[in-house]
């Protein structure tokens, strides 16, 4: 009778530790914002998260204010959808909210990759170096090349100079900025006596677009990959892509190319000097290629369709675009050298400037996450203070809460191309929200800390590529009529939206 007693006391144990474990006995302590675990025990509300995230977080607001906490697959999260109150997120201590715990959760579900405590000072102390100020000096021209190499390698040599080719256009796009931007960090084929420079870029346009091909995969898988969802024949899929990246960028095959950028020979010779194994660097070099040219794709395709979808803005940065060239002396004509960008000319394009970041504007939504460390307590705009639990996770969505709020942006879900120009034609930064102004008016690199390093270098990225395809190509729609595709709404949180459908396109050399 005794055992059974202890067989039946220590089921009772169990039951309710797991029971505890999926958060069924959690209840809101006074002082708390609303709590609302959804009806299935741990999994809470994720599967409407997952679903569509701007919407699952529009209910919750209407139901429970601008501040509520949601579980969400085990974990609680505590979302702030009052704009005015994010500096109380980016400004407060990493000692109570650091966004390195859930950051290194997700590098090692996703890629593999075993963080160290140091991982975030290595790339932001490389990528202050290299991604910004002088140092992006060298990471333009680099990328310049590349760009050049992979969409105008033919002008000379192709005899029918007018003839229309169609392509799909997030495809064309995609393909060019990430293959540009992969080449541009890690380096080039070599070539000497045995290979000259023809043969080893033409290698370089040939192994960068299997590659392309291959992280297609992988990117499509990302975000049930993310939430640790993907059933087992993919989870296989994606294993076998992990190594095939982890050959193809390990830290041996890299040291054999040309032009490997500075930054990504910092950051090696950063883990290296921390202790860091050969392999799991090889690892994080396939961190460093999601995160740097994951998003650059999408948006150089959402850029490209506003702007033919939007004739006045296409034709005022056209005309942006020449006068920058002319007025640095190159002119694009047949036979004649390649136009060179520079960083100095890249910084004289504020409308260009305000048409990528009204692009961001409509299809970056990251989600900003934090762990909390510590209890600690929450202090909005409006005076009101929200204890959090040590444990919880706090995080913004700005592209419901700021990006398109009507009050902020009117008619939010339009593309105005000047909307950050003011009349002067100067960058436009004051907002407002019920006669205040608004400080994080669009989010879409981030913000504090966990801010995107690489972010100058991807604007750069996007202007570059309008640039060229502006200066040398016609293009346009095959149907002009055709509707702006939806969104992919499995992808909210992870940066760049992409499309649901892409779109057919066409282009021709200028002559």
């Amino acid at each position: 009778m005794a055992s059974v007693l202890l067989i039946l006391l220590t089921f009772l144990v169990a039951l309710l530790g797991a029971l505890y474990l999926l958060g069924v006995f959690r209840q809101r302590r006074p002082g708390e914002p609303p709590l609302d675990k959804g009806l299935i025990p741990w999994l809470g509300h994720v599967l409407e998260f997952r679903r569509n995230t701007w919407r699952f977080l529009e209910r919750m607001e209407k139901k429970h204010g601008d501040v509520f906490t949601v579980q969400l697959a085990g974990f609680y999260i505590t979302f702030i959808q009052d704009p005015m109150s994010f500096g109380a997120f980016v400004k407060e201590s990493r000692e109570k909210l650091d966004f390195r715990k859930f950051a290194s959760h997700l590098v090692r579900r996703v890629f593999g990759y075993s963080s160290i405590q140091n991982d975030h000072e290595i790339l932001n102390a490389s990528s202050n170096r290299h991604l910004k100020g002088d140092g992006l000096e060298v990471m333009t021209q680099a990328m310049m090349v590349n760009l050049q190499n992979l969409m105008l390698h033919n002008v000379e040599s192709s005899s029918d100079q007018v003839t229309w080719r169609e392509e799909k256009l997030f495809a064309y796009c995609y393909n060019i900025v990430f293959r540009a931007g992969y080449l541009s960090l890690y380096g080039n084929e070599t070539f000497d006596s045995k290979i000259s420079q023809e043969k080893a870029k033409e290698k370089d346009r040939a192994e960068s677009e299997a590659l392309y091909h291959e992280f297609r995969k992988y990117d499509q898988l990302f975000p049930r990959l993310a939430y640790g969802v993907l059933p087992p024949k993919k989870q296989r899929e994606a294993t076998k892509l992990l190594e095939y990246f982890w050959n193809v960028l390990s830290v041996q095959k890299l040291k054999g190319r040309d032009n490997i950028s500075r930054w990504i020979w910092d950051v090696q010779e950063g883990k290296d000097n921390a202790g860091v194994k050969e392999d799991m660097i090889t690892r994080y070099m396939f961190v460093l290629l999601w995160a740097s040219q994951g998003n650059t794709g999408p948006s150089s395709f959402w850029l490209l369709l506003f702007l033919m979808k939007h004739p006045e803005a296409m034709r005022s940065v056209k005309e942006e675009i020449d006068k920058v060239v002319r007025e640095s002396g190159q002119e694009v004509k047949p036979g004649g050298p390649l136009v060179n960008l520079s960083r100095e000319m890249l910084m004289k394009t504020p409308i260009l400037d305000s048409v990528v970041e009204e692009t961001l504007r409509l299809t970056a939504a990251p989600l900003l996450t934090r762990a909390v460390l510590q209890d600690m307590t929450l202090k909005m705009a409006d005076g009101q203070q929200y204890f959090i639990r040590q444990g919880d996770r706090v995080a913004l969505f700005p592209y419901s809460a700021v990006q398109m709020d009507p009050e902020i942006h009117p008619d939010p879900h339009s593309f105005k191309y000047d909307r950050f120009l003011n009349p002067d034609g100067s960058k436009k930064t004051d907002f407002y929200k019920a006669g205040n102004k608004v400080k994080y008016y669009t989010m879409p690199w981030g913000s504090g800390i966990s801010m995107c390093p690489g972010r100058f270098f991807a604007t750069n990225e996007l202007k570059q590529f309008a640039f060229l395809m502006l200066l040398y190509f016609e293009f346009e729609l095959i149907n002009p009529d055709e509707e702006i595709p939806e969104i992919d709404y499995s992808r909210y949180g992870f940066g760049t939206m992409q499309p649901d459908r892409d779109l057919q396109f066409r282009y021709r050399r200028r002559y």
